[in-house]
């Protein structure tokens, strides 16, 4: 089942990944957050910029929406070439990456997203080019087979993942760059909030951009989101000035309430509870009654309901959280479970 959720860490179409690209920062110096990420960048990219070397190969991983593809267009800009982008699940064989990798000039960035989802034969093809800048095609079959030897340009991989946990042991061990991105605090997502409404022409209130940094779910693609909701809806109901009241008012009608909850998480906090006393429950029990797939509640609604200890996992299962039964006004009918996590 696939649902329209706004606090979606992924577009919902194109005219919306327009919109995200237009708010983009575009260099080092324009990127809030991740201080000591972008720190480290800067000094790679000016060291290998000064030896007139490709950087070393990066790997970015965190939840989706924190900005891993930002940074991968933003390191390809820092070091004044081009960038080429394809993802693991479009890549089925060797062949679909070797007119990717001959094409490549000297210091051009490959971005390969969802990177843990390669096929084993594409990423064993990625080994060689990789490390030694050069990919072994080989040609005919049986007895006629042979190897061709191509040499590539000097390039800079950027891979990312929502799952580094999934990526091979070999694969991992060719990146010399690993940089973990973590959900940004509401202070930081507050500065995201007021740039995205100086670039949009859109005047907001401080109180109102702290609001909609509380309900982001330390997410900035949530937060741009949000403020597009917010702004539009000030636009029709109110004078246009995003206020506090507008913002309430309009994440009220989207259904985000003060934690940054939409119906998807409630109901999932509400079932485990009503269903399963609270839990344990295991995550295809969580998804048969959802009518959601596992994949999809692992990735896109866990992750910050972990972050916030609205829930829990355990080694028996999901349980529910203290906090999610203050925050849903429900008395907890669960007694101590510290032996759960034993």
């Amino acid at each position: 089942m696939t649902r329209e959720r706004i606090v979606s860490y992924k577009p919902a179409s194109e005219e919306e990944e327009k919109f995200i690209w237009s708010l983009r920062p575009q260099t080092l110096d324009e990127y809030i957050g991740q201080e000591k990420i972008v720190e480290k960048l800067k000094i790679s990219l000016q060291a290998a910029k000064s030896r007139e070397e490709p950087v070393e190969h990066i790997l970015l991983h965190g939840p989706p929406g924190l900005g891993k593809t930002t940074l991968a267009y933003i390191i390809a800009k820092e070091m004044n070439s081009k960038i080429i982008t394809s993802s693991g699940p479009a890549l089925v064989r060797p062949g679909d990456l070797m007119g990717i990798l001959t094409n490549l000039k000297k210091f051009e960035v490959l971005f390969l997203d969802e990177i843990h989802r390669l096929p084993t034969v594409v990423e064993e093809f990625l080994y060689p080019a990789m490390e030694e800048f050069k990919i072994d095609f080989v040609v005919d079959k049986g007895p006629f087979s042979k190897t061709l030897n191509i040499p590539l340009k000097h390039f800079t991989m950027v891979g990312a993942t929502t799952r580094a946990g999934f990526l091979s042991a070999p694969l991992r061990d060719r990146f010399g760059i690993f940089y973990h991105l973590d959900f940004y605090p509401e202070g930081e997502l507050k500065q995201i909030v007021k740039r995205s409404a100086h670039i949009l022409g859109t005047e907001i209130e401080e109180e109102a951009a702290a609001e909609i940094a509380k309900r982001s779910r330390g997410t900035p693609r949530v937060a741009n989101r949000l403020l597009r909701r917010v702004r539009d809806y000030s636009q029709v109901k109110r004078d246009g000035k995003v206020s506090l009241n507008s913002t309430r008012e309009a994440l009220k009608l989207e259904g985000v309430d003060e934690a940054g909850l939409d119906e998807l998480d409630r109901k999932l906090l509400h079932m485990i509870i009503d269903y399963y006393k609270g839990g344990p429950v295991g995550i295809e029990a969580i998804s048969a009654t959802l009518n959601e797939e596992a994949d999809t509640l692992e990735d896109m609604v866990e992750p910050f309901l972990l972050k916030i200890g609205f829930l829990q996992r355990t080694r028996k299962g999901r349980v529910v959280g203290e906090k999610a039964y203050q925050h849903l006004r429900i008395e907890s009918q669960a007694g101590p479970q510290e032996a759960l996590f034993k």
